[in-house]
């Protein structure tokens, strides 16, 4: 036997030692994937807001109304109710003339025959100068109908979207004394918004809108005011705390009575309850 021989394993040797390796391979990915799956974090809770005091500390969280931002996505009724409200601002006040609204041709231009021309009647004809318009616009209204209930429920889906991703923030109040624009900046820079953002208000407040209206990218609305166009064109949206119950109360889906005991009762024995 020579030395290059005893160097080289046998093949024997060879697959015992594959097999083992095989066999150990899973045991040892075993802990690593326990180990990735104890570390995953956990999903915050989109019900839980970031709350600031009126000079923008951050003051902990406040809970969001279950029955508001906990709502299932339902993107045809957004859009719906998008469509809606875009369409109901429109003025529809385009208007033209026909041949029997514009003033003049009353006169036959030419005679009929003699002339090598096309007859004509009137000067105010479609095909003249200055003449009527065909098929041009004419003032009409734009406006669609939506049911109630489904214009609270394509703005409880966009409200619940929002805190799905993060972007509503709660504030305890305005200390603004005085208007002042720079007050609002700091205010802003302080929470932390780095886009557009609809401030949400529980009442008129005149100090506070004469200090954002001069902000690009911020607009103030009441809280009884809120509309999907607003929710979809601003980024980020401050609530003022008191603006929570006022959104469950204008906005919360209806809750239908149910029957009571003695309601069935009354309707099983013939309307007399038994003695």
């Amino acid at each position: 036997m020579t030395a290059d021989s005893e160097d080289k394993p046998n093949e024997k040797e060879q697959d015992q030692a594959a097999v083992a390796t095989e066999a150990a391979a899973p045991v040892a990915r075993k802990p690593a994937s326990r180990a990735k799956r104890a570390a995953k974090p956990k999903v915050a809770d989109p019900l839980d807001a970031p709350l600031f005091d009126s000079a923008g500390e951050r003051q902990g969280e406040v809970r969001l109304p279950k029955v508001i931002f906990a709502e299932k996505l339902n993107t045809p009724v957004m859009h719906q109710a998008y469509v809606r409200q875009v369409a109901n601002a429109r003025q529809g006040t385009a208007s033209t003339k026909t041949r029997a609204t514009v003033s003049g041709g009353g006169a036959k231009p030419y005679r009929q025959k003699g002339t090598g021309r096309a007859r004509h009647g009137s000067t105010r004809e479609p095909s003249m100068k200055g003449g009527g318009v065909v098929f041009g616009p004419h003032p009409r209204s734009y406006a669609q109908r939506m049911p109630k209930q489904m214009r609270r429920l394509a703005l409880r889906s966009a409200l619940s979207q929002k805190a799905v991703e993060g972007r509503v923030r709660v504030i305890d109040g305005f200390a603004i004394e005085e208007p002042r624009t720079s007050v609002a900046v700091g205010l802003m820079d302080a929470i932390g918004f780095d886009d557009t953002t609809l401030v949400v208000l529980p009442a008129p407040n005149f100090v506070v809108s004469r200090s954002f209206e001069n902000l690009p990218g911020i607009k103030i609305i009441l809280a009884r005011n809120l509309n999907i166009r607003d929710l979809f064109t601003h980024t980020y949206l401050l609530l003022a705390k008191d603006c929570l119950e006022l959104l469950e109360e204008n906005f919360s889906k209806p809750q239908r009575p149910k029957a009571g005991r003695e309601d069935h009762d009354e309707h099983d024995h013939g309307g007399q309850l038994p003695e």
